[in-house]
């Protein structure tokens, strides 16, 4: 088929031109920051609704939001990945599992963009959380969340109980006499159908009431050398832990307890009692059949608790630190501290925020939120060293043994000596540079 002339002309001048189009710069597009987080679909809502947000805001940073549902599992992935793959930009991990993050020169100091920045103020902070997340006096990481452990009761049992509810002020006697009475085999079978009270034995369930009973938990918070659990204080505190289910036998066996969790007896109503952190407070915002709330750790002679906080860190390696730090302004400022908070899984570590509605929202359970800021003077942190993770497996490992002993008495000092024996090369690697 011929052309005509004109038409000829003009699809030469055509071609030039994609050509010219095809030949030259694409338009700029969004830069894609990659952020890391775990937990699961409850927990998680809070970082989808933020980065949501986020990106309606501006058109010029995406977010890559990686949700992996395991905590170990995402340090397996971050250590992988920053070994030899391709790391996040941006990932969220508790405190005491920075430490070995840290050793590896793997994380961006905020310290110079927190000063540069006209967004966020480290004074609009809780310092006792701020101050968590430095080295050597220098900011490494931004904290999300400023989460103490709390005990969670189910107010209907205890009304039908003619228990008094816990407040602020009690004591761990009183603790033990409530959940003594909360814990009941209802039907007569020899089957216990509610259990007063729910702990994990864990060294961060245990150590609060050591600090509050007045002993420590390490010999230096800062540059542990061992723990210091040998005091007669410490085992005092110990040996009353234990005591819930060899003695008092108001928590569940361990047999129990792995046909289902903590979490799970309370939701179906057959747990008076537990000690968590914020992060349950999406999964019993879903309860409809009864009414609970939360109060402060009962105290052996004085008001404690522990830390549990997230930070945002941002990788040495990336190349997009001024991405990621736009990202860090929204999601740790007013509007993104106040949409996680409104999911119920954060206690905003942004003052302002945390002692506003978006947090304290009467509307929305638990009514007694303040008991989270109220906690904040009291709280503790155990270590962050590059080799926590490890100790923490092999303390959890002896406690459970103990608490779950078989012979229904596990002895505290016994247990002591243990944890100091197999943790001692532990400190000491930590400690070697």
């Amino acid at each position: 088929m011929t052309l005509s002339r004109p038409v000829a002309a003009l699809l030469a001048v055509l071609l030039v031109l994609g050509a010219c189009t095809s030949g030259g710069e694409a338009p700029p597009g969004p830069t894609t920051v990659s952020v890391w987080v775990s937990g699961d679909p409850d927990e998680t809502q809070a970082f989808l609704d933020v980065v949501e947000a986020f990106e309606a805001s501006q058109g010029a940073i995406d977010i890559d939001l990686l949700v992996v549902p395991e905590r170990d599992d995402l340090i397996a992935r971050l250590s992988t990945s920053l070994a030899g793959g391709e790391p996040p930009d941006l990932f969220l991990m508790n405190y005491r599992y920075l430490g070995q993050f840290e050793a590896k020169g793997a994380i961006e100091p905020a310290a110079p963009y927190l000063d540069g920045s006209e967004e966020l103020s480290a004074e609009d902070f809780f310092p006792e959380v701020l101050d968590v997340f430095k080295t050597d006096g220098v900011q490494t990481c931004m904290p999300q969340n400023v989460s103490s452990l709390v005990t969670y009761y189910n107010a209907d049992l205890f009304e039908r109980a003619g228990v008094e509810p816990p407040d602020a002020g009690w004591t761990w006697s009183d603790m033990v006499r409530a959940a003594t009475e909360l814990t009941r085999d209802a039907d007569g079978d020899g089957t216990i159908d509610v259990y007063g009270m729910g702990v994990d034995p864990e060294i961060i369930r245990v150590a609060p009431f050591v600090w509050s009973n007045g002993a420590d938990v390490v010999d230096d918070p800062a540059r542990p050398t061992r723990f210091a659990l040998g005091s007669l204080d410490a085992i005092r505190a110990v040996q009353a832990f234990l005591d819930l289910r060899s003695v008092a036998g108001v928590t569940p066996t361990d047999e129990e307890a792995a046909s289902a969790d903590l979490e799970t007896r309370f939701l179906d109503g057959s747990l008076a009692m537990m000690f968590e952190s914020r992060k349950v407070v999406p999964s019993f915002r879903t309860i409809t059949d009864f009414e609970w709330d939360v109060a402060p750790l009962p105290e052996h002679r004085r008001p404690a608790t522990i830390l549990h906080s997230d930070a945002y860190c941002m990788t040495t390696v990336s190349e997009r630190h001024g991405d990621a730090w736009r990202f860090l302004e929204f999601a740790l400022g007013t509007e993104g501290q106040s949409i996680a908070a409104a999911t119920g899984r954060t206690v905003p570590s942004l003052r302002s925020v945390a002692e506003s509605e978006a947090f304290l929202d009467p509307a929305e359970p638990p009514a007694s939120s303040q008991v989270f800021l109220d906690s904040v003077p009291y709280i503790r942190a155990v270590p962050h060293i590059e080799t926590w993770p490890e100790i923490e497996d092999i303390v959890n490992a002896l406690l459970e043994e103990a608490y779950y002993d078989p012979a229904g008495a596990g002895e505290a000092g016994e247990l002591v000596v243990a944890v100091l024996q197999q943790t001692q090369a532990l400190f000491a690697r930590a400690n070697e540079d």
